[in-house]
């Protein structure tokens, strides 16, 4: 992070809630935009991955620059060595990785910098983390009291399969790639940020266009923070809005579609075990977990 003291209250809050905490080696390198070289980045994981001691791993922060480290990682080693990794945003590119090449369940949910080191963090962010990696069957996702937007149903139904997913921008630019997961009979959740919904609707629609979105069960839509078009207002043509966009975009699909649940770049910010089996209840716009995330 641009101020290494967010690592220190990561660590302190960690801590607080009774677990041990443990650098990466790297974790404060810099290399150009990135948080240190693609080897150094790489083998920090592969590191972590391998050592007995360390139970579950925690992305500090998202960024960019994941999608490089792919071609680096120890696939093998990693699936023998099994173990929660956690993160969201730019993480979407080693969550992908880890679920395709190494059949691994991984953690979209809080990261050190957003979730764990500000002062005041919402009982429901760390609360549903920790009753995910508990060994229990994982709280449903819905509506959360404070949620600044109310979900809505897209589609109406109920759908079953392996959940999927993660950040739409980061997702699309894995197509073509040997990292990108297969959506067939997939419950997929995407969230994004700061991406206006015209670029939304080029992010889908490149899912559609590839045909990956014929193979899905159903979708659910996270917050997509401060995906507004700046300039809408006193544009003189017609600008879509981010909801209208995400109903255009899926509606046709007819698979049950539910939008404004609490995942993304926002302090109510769920934990989604990626590779579990769910139940998308659009009606009730609900995910509902049908088994555990983590094998005790």
């Amino acid at each position: 992070p641009p101020d290494p003291s967010v690592i220190n209250r990561v660590e302190e809050r960690i801590e607080q809630l009774g677990y041990k905490s443990h650098r990466g080696r790297y974790v404060l390198e810099r290399h150009g935009f990135l948080a240190g070289k693609d080897l150094h980045r790489s083998s920090d994981i592969i590191r972590l991955f391998k050592s007995k001691e360390i139970a579950a791993i925690l992305c500090l922060r998202g960024g960019a620059g994941c999608g490089r480290l792919l071609n680096d990682l120890d696939y093998k080693l990693i699936a023998e060595n099994r173990k929660p990794f956690i993160g969201y945003s730019d993480i979407t590119a080693l969550h992908c990785a880890l679920n395709k090449k190494s059949s691994l369940v991984t953690f979209h949910g809080p990261m050190g910098a957003a979730d764990f080191a500000p002062e005041v963090v919402p009982e429901f962010t760390l609360d549903h983390l920790f009753r995910t990696l508990s060994g229990e069957t994982p709280p449903d996702i819905g509506e959360v009291e404070g949620q600044p937007h109310p979900a809505i149903k897209i589609r109406g139904g109920k759908a079953e399969g392996t959940l999927i997913g993660g950040n739409l921008t980061v997702l699309c630019s894995l197509l073509g790639t040997p990292y990108f997961p297969s959506l067939r009979n997939k419950i997929l959740f995407l969230e994004d940020v700061g991406e206006p919904p015209y670029r939304i609707d080029r992010s889908l629609s490149q899912l559609l266009n590839s045909g990956q979105l014929d193979k899905i069960a159903g979708i659910a839509f996270g917050t997509f923070h401060n995906c507004t078009d700046p300039l809408a207002e006193n544009a003189c043509e017609y600008r879509q809005s981010l909801e209208d966009t995400l109903k255009d975009r899926t509606y046709g699909l007819k698979v049950p579609v539910v939008a404004g649940l609490p995942f993304g770049h926002i302090p109510f910010n769920a934990t989604l075990p990626i590779g579990v089996k769910v139940r998308l209840n659009a009606d009730r716009k609900r995910i509902e977990f049908l088994e555990r995330a983590v094998v005790t």
